[in-house]
Protein backbone atom coordinates (compact mmCIF):
# COMPACT_ATOMS: atom_id res chain seq x y z
CA UNK A 1 0.00 0.00 0.00
CA UNK A 2 1.29 3.19 -1.03
CA UNK A 3 2.16 5.63 1.59
CA UNK A 4 4.67 8.98 2.80
CA UNK A 5 7.98 8.40 4.50
CA UNK A 6 10.95 10.76 5.30
CA UNK A 7 13.55 10.06 2.64
CA UNK A 8 15.32 6.73 3.31
CA UNK A 9 19.13 5.68 1.73
CA UNK A 10 17.02 2.27 1.89
CA UNK A 11 15.20 3.39 -1.62
CA UNK A 12 18.02 4.37 -3.43
CA UNK A 13 17.51 1.90 -6.22
CA UNK A 14 14.61 2.65 -6.70
CA UNK A 15 14.59 6.48 -6.59
CA UNK A 16 17.74 6.07 -9.03
CA UNK A 17 15.53 4.30 -11.52
CA UNK A 18 13.13 7.43 -11.01
CA UNK A 19 15.68 10.03 -11.51
CA UNK A 20 16.92 8.09 -14.76
CA UNK A 21 13.47 8.14 -15.63
CA UNK A 22 13.44 12.37 -15.15
CA UNK A 23 16.56 12.54 -17.44
CA UNK A 24 15.07 10.73 -20.62
CA UNK A 25 12.56 13.18 -20.24
CA UNK A 26 15.25 15.89 -20.34
CA UNK A 27 15.18 16.67 -17.00
CA UNK A 28 18.45 18.02 -15.60
CA UNK A 29 19.71 21.00 -17.85
CA UNK A 30 20.39 23.92 -17.23
CA UNK A 31 17.26 25.87 -17.38
CA UNK A 32 15.38 23.08 -15.34
CA UNK A 33 14.32 24.30 -12.00
CA UNK A 34 12.07 21.57 -11.69
CA UNK A 35 12.97 19.49 -8.18
CA UNK A 36 14.12 16.70 -10.39
CA UNK A 37 16.30 18.78 -12.53
CA UNK A 38 17.81 20.80 -9.45
CA UNK A 39 18.93 17.38 -8.11
CA UNK A 40 20.34 15.94 -11.18
CA UNK A 41 22.49 18.72 -11.79
CA UNK A 42 23.96 18.53 -7.99
CA UNK A 43 24.32 14.64 -7.63
CA UNK A 44 24.04 13.19 -11.41
CA UNK A 45 25.59 9.71 -11.36
CA UNK A 46 27.46 10.59 -7.76
CA UNK A 47 24.40 9.32 -6.31
CA UNK A 48 25.36 5.64 -6.86
CA UNK A 49 27.55 6.35 -4.32
CA UNK A 50 25.82 5.16 -0.94
CA UNK A 51 27.51 7.52 1.23
CA UNK A 52 26.69 10.70 -1.02
CA UNK A 53 22.84 9.19 -1.39
CA UNK A 54 23.15 9.29 2.75
CA UNK A 55 24.10 12.81 2.61
CA UNK A 56 21.81 13.90 0.13
CA UNK A 57 18.54 11.58 1.91
CA UNK A 58 19.72 13.12 5.33
CA UNK A 59 19.57 16.68 3.93
CA UNK A 60 16.03 16.26 2.97
CA UNK A 61 15.23 14.87 6.58
CA UNK A 62 15.64 18.26 7.93
CA UNK A 63 13.04 21.00 7.52
CA UNK A 64 15.76 23.52 6.45
CA UNK A 65 17.87 20.67 4.51
CA UNK A 66 17.07 21.41 0.84
CA UNK A 67 17.68 25.17 1.26
CA UNK A 68 21.01 25.35 -0.07
CA UNK A 69 20.10 22.79 -2.57
CA UNK A 70 16.79 23.89 -4.08
CA UNK A 71 17.26 27.82 -2.67
CA UNK A 72 14.39 27.52 -0.51
CA UNK A 73 13.77 30.34 1.97
CA UNK A 74 10.92 28.54 4.49
CA UNK A 75 11.34 25.57 6.26
CA UNK A 76 10.47 22.55 4.00
CA UNK A 77 8.99 19.57 5.03
CA UNK A 78 9.87 16.30 2.09
CA UNK A 79 8.32 13.14 2.21
CA UNK A 80 8.88 10.00 -0.53
CA UNK A 81 5.60 8.42 -1.34
CA UNK A 82 7.26 5.00 -1.75
CA UNK A 83 4.95 1.17 -2.22
CA UNK A 84 7.05 -1.18 -0.38
CA UNK A 85 10.48 -0.55 -1.41
CA UNK A 86 9.60 1.11 -4.25
CA UNK A 87 10.15 4.77 -4.67
CA UNK A 88 6.43 6.61 -6.48
CA UNK A 89 7.04 10.14 -6.04
CA UNK A 90 7.98 13.45 -3.51
CA UNK A 91 6.08 15.72 -1.60
CA UNK A 92 7.41 19.04 -0.52
CA UNK A 93 5.32 21.11 2.36
CA UNK A 94 6.27 24.45 2.92
CA UNK A 95 5.96 25.60 6.32
CA UNK A 96 5.22 29.39 4.97
CA UNK A 97 5.14 31.61 2.35
CA UNK A 98 6.81 34.68 1.01
CA UNK A 99 5.93 36.42 -2.07
CA UNK A 100 7.58 34.06 -4.22
CA UNK A 101 5.47 30.81 -2.81
CA UNK A 102 2.29 33.22 -2.61
CA UNK A 103 2.54 33.45 -6.84
CA UNK A 104 4.25 30.29 -7.75
CA UNK A 105 4.85 27.97 -5.74
CA UNK A 106 2.44 27.56 -3.26
CA UNK A 107 2.51 25.44 0.33
CA UNK A 108 3.11 22.32 -1.09
CA UNK A 109 4.94 20.72 -4.47
CA UNK A 110 4.83 17.06 -5.66
CA UNK A 111 6.11 14.52 -8.68
CA UNK A 112 5.59 11.31 -9.78
CA UNK A 113 7.97 9.32 -11.56
CA UNK A 114 7.23 9.00 -14.79
CA UNK A 115 6.62 5.30 -14.76
CA UNK A 116 3.93 5.43 -11.94
CA UNK A 117 1.99 8.23 -13.26
CA UNK A 118 -1.79 7.81 -14.37
CA UNK A 119 -2.18 5.74 -11.40
CA UNK A 120 -4.50 7.94 -8.58
CA UNK A 121 -0.88 8.63 -6.35
CA UNK A 122 -0.49 12.98 -6.66
CA UNK A 123 -3.94 12.20 -5.83
CA UNK A 124 -3.32 10.02 -2.79
CA UNK A 125 -0.42 11.65 -1.66
CA UNK A 126 -2.12 15.05 -1.61
CA UNK A 127 -4.62 14.01 0.09
CA UNK A 128 -2.15 12.27 2.49
CA UNK A 129 0.14 15.68 3.00
CA UNK A 130 -3.04 17.53 3.71
CA UNK A 131 -3.21 16.59 7.26
CA UNK A 132 0.58 17.08 7.44
CA UNK A 133 0.20 20.91 6.52
CA UNK A 134 -2.65 21.13 9.09
CA UNK A 135 -0.37 20.26 12.10
CA UNK A 136 1.82 22.67 11.00
CA UNK A 137 -0.80 25.36 11.08
CA UNK A 138 -1.58 25.91 7.46
CA UNK A 139 -5.60 25.87 6.38
CA UNK A 140 -5.80 25.94 3.37
CA UNK A 141 -3.17 25.77 2.05
CA UNK A 142 -2.36 27.25 -1.29
CA UNK A 143 -1.12 24.31 -4.23
CA UNK A 144 -0.69 25.32 -8.02
CA UNK A 145 0.28 24.17 -11.69
CA UNK A 146 1.00 25.68 -14.71
CA UNK A 147 -2.21 26.38 -16.92
CA UNK A 148 -1.41 23.49 -19.48
CA UNK A 149 -0.96 20.56 -16.54
CA UNK A 150 -4.00 19.06 -16.92
CA UNK A 151 -3.11 16.21 -14.64
CA UNK A 152 -1.67 18.02 -11.64
CA UNK A 153 -5.11 20.55 -12.24
CA UNK A 154 -7.35 17.52 -11.34
CA UNK A 155 -5.21 15.94 -8.52
CA UNK A 156 -6.09 19.48 -6.92
CA UNK A 157 -9.66 19.82 -7.84
CA UNK A 158 -10.04 16.06 -6.37
CA UNK A 159 -8.89 17.05 -3.41
CA UNK A 160 -10.82 19.86 -2.60
CA UNK A 161 -8.92 22.54 -4.49
CA UNK A 162 -10.66 26.05 -5.35
CA UNK A 163 -9.27 27.84 -8.19
CA UNK A 164 -8.16 31.77 -6.89
CA UNK A 165 -6.89 32.77 -10.21
CA UNK A 166 -4.20 32.56 -12.50
CA UNK A 167 -0.82 34.72 -12.82
CA UNK A 168 1.30 34.15 -15.87
CA UNK A 169 0.29 31.07 -16.73
CA UNK A 170 0.02 29.16 -13.14
CA UNK A 171 -3.49 28.45 -11.59
CA UNK A 172 -3.36 29.00 -7.62
CA UNK A 173 -5.53 26.85 -6.01
CA UNK A 174 -6.53 27.01 -2.01
CA UNK A 175 -7.14 23.69 -0.57
CA UNK A 176 -8.35 22.84 2.95
CA UNK A 177 -6.16 20.72 5.18
CA UNK A 178 -8.72 19.99 7.89
CA UNK A 179 -12.10 18.35 7.75
CA UNK A 180 -13.32 21.42 10.49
Amino acid sequence: MPHLTEPEARFRTSFLAAMAEYRALGHGGPDDESTAGVCLREYGDSWHDPAVFDEFVARFRTPFGPRSLLGYDVPCSTFWYVDGDTYLARIAVRHRLTSYWLEVGGHIGYDVRPSARRRGHATGMLRTALPLAAKLGIDPALVTCDRTNTPSRKVIEACGGRLEDERDGVLRYWVPTSAG
